[in-house]
């Protein structure tokens, strides 16, 4: 019962916190109106609305029935941004998360046992780290095959080796505590202490470098689909509509303006919330 009402006083404290971030606070109403679009959206737009093509309605100006315009297939392209919302915070968060738990595993690992483990792991994340993320991703999509979930594998196991350092060197501070040495003594198993008692201890740093990577991953997954390596037409991902509406942002600047903004908006929210988290857990700047 005590624990409980330690943890609610906590999590009272963090909101308290985050909530004097103006900036967090931004970035969270930004988040929460980009996932309604990626929620919502497809629920009350028909999926043929986004495939239709119609050569008589191409490239449409912004109207009242068209609210973003027609792209050069005559689809519409409100329709694609808030189903393109779907793939790109989907990329984002699933890259991320995967990334956290491979990378965040592999760091606890190291940090509680310590030794020749330690070594031969960091050893190969150093391996990893020495070719550019984007670079390695581009390969691993190129050997698979451009897709949605091949994009945020191939963005997970590339960004993997920073999750596993932040986690390494978080965690080294909470191995040595006495409650660890309080649950070795009363006979729990390595893994338990691991994901009960070590974890847990060590989430903030974790949780902010998970949320500010969501914007690098939407950023690099964008990026890749724009060059065709990613997300492949016609389905509606942001970087593959600035892709195709290339050859017409002279006449029709909307169609690269519109996605382009998507993508800057939601970018910001991630690191704009990431920077709040990252101040609100950060014990030095308690009042």
């Amino acid at each position: 019962m005590e624990q409980k009402q330690v943890r609610r006083g906590r999590l009272k404290e963090f909101w308290r916190r985050l909530k004097k971030n103006k900036s967090a606070m931004i970035g969270l109403v930004l988040l929460g109106i980009i996932i309604l679009c990626a929620i919502v959206g497809p629920i009350l737009i028909p999926e043929e609305q986004v495939y239709a093509q119609d050569a008589m309605t191409r490239l449409l100006p912004p109207s009242a029935k068209n609210w973003f315009g027609t792209d050069v297939y005559g689809r519409d392209v409100f329709a694609r941004v808030m189903y393109g919302a779907r793939i790109s915070l989907f990329i984002g968060f699933a890259a991320a998360f995967l990334s956290l738990i491979t990378g965040g595993t592999l760091g606890a690992i190291t940090a509680y046992y310590g030794g020749r483990i330690d070594d031969i792991i960091m050893r190969i994340m150093d391996m990893i780290m020495s070719i550019p993320s984007t670079l390695l991703a581009l390969c691993i999509v190129a050997a698979l095959g451009g897709s949605a979930v091949n994009l945020f594998i191939a963005m997970a196991l590339s960004s993997m080796p920073q999750f596993c350092r932040l986690a390494r060197s978080a965690m080294l501070s909470v191995v040595d505590q006495e409650f660890v040495e309080a649950a070795r003594a009363y006979g729990s198993g390595n893994i338990r202490i691991i994901f009960q008692e070590v974890l847990p201890n060590a989430l903030g740093p974790i949780i902010v470098q998970t949320t500010q990577s969501i914007a690098g991953k939407i950023l690099t997954a964008a990026s890749l689909s724009f060059i065709g390596m990613g997300v492949q037409a016609p389905q509606p991902e942001w970087g593959t509509m600035l892709s195709e509406a290339r050859p017409y942002m002279r006449e029709c600047p909307y169609l690269v303006l519109i996605p382009g903004i998507f993508i800057i908006v939601t970018a910001l929210s991630f690191n704009l919330f990431g920077d709040g988290l990252r101040d609100a857990l950060d014990p030095h700047m308690k009042n």
